[in-house]
């Protein structure tokens, strides 16, 4: 099915940032299912995919976090889901990740020796960060908004509210999933969150700037 532009550009006129939640109201596995789809099949720098989701549905553990989240003060108990999206380490041109990404893609010796030389490149020169690990970081966690992006918009089509979350004290929320068992501090760390339900009151339409403060054309 192809949504009309109208229908599209409707269901982003919707979407809104949601900080309350029906506590009766919960997502299907099925929709929750596809809304991680969302975020798995995103787009990444060089088809990276420097990230894992962490779902945590338990509310012991919310509320554990809750302190610490501030962004989520009003809605980590209510939500139907969270997620909070992690971003690799070291993912530098010569990490067994880009391995693991040459794998997946199931590249010839040739292919790989060539790919390896544009990777290299790209983070040595184009982008001068291979030998900062925080700026290899960073860049690792600009793909997670990707695929937050993808989470956010795919769940506003199945009628789904949420809300993206950054505000946190990063260390200790990470502390706290690694006590858990659900980030390995030494390859992934903290990047951003997100808050997944229906909501339970009416939202002001969002403003935005018009597209003529926002567009830049060169004709």
């Amino acid at each position: 099915m192809i949504l009309t532009r109208e229908q599209a550009l409707e269901i982003f006129k919707r979407r809104v940032s949601v900080r309350y939640y029906d506590p009766a109201r919960k997502i299907s596995a099925e929709d929750f299912a596809a809304i991680l789809d969302f975020g798995r099949l995103s787009p990444s720098s060089v088809g990276c995919e420097p990230w894992q989701f962490v779902v945590v549905q338990n509310a012991a553990l919310r509320e554990k976090i809750k302190p610490f989240a501030w962004g989520m003060q009003a809605s980590i108990s209510d939500a139907s889901h969270v997620v909070f999206l992690l971003a690799r380490k070291h993912a530098r041109y010569d990490s067994p990740a880009f391995e693991e990404l040459m794998d997946r893609r199931g590249m010839t010796a040739e292919e790989r020796a060539g790919a390896f030389e544009r990777y290299r490149r790209f983070q040595t020169h184009d982008m001068s960060i291979a030998d900062d690990e925080r700026a290899l970081f960073d860049w690792a966690s600009k793909q997670t908004y990707i695929a937050l992006g993808n989470m956010l918009t795919g769940a506003a089509m199945l009628g789904i509210d949420s809300c993206a979350i950054e505000g946190m004290e990063y260390a200790a929320v990470e502390k706290i999933l690694a006590e858990a068992g659900l980030l390995d501090p030494e390859h992934y760390g903290l990047s951003v969150a997100a808050t997944f339900g229906y909501r339970v009151r009416d939202i002001n339409p969002k403003p935005r700037r018009d597209a003529s403060e926002t567009v830049i054309w060169a004709e």
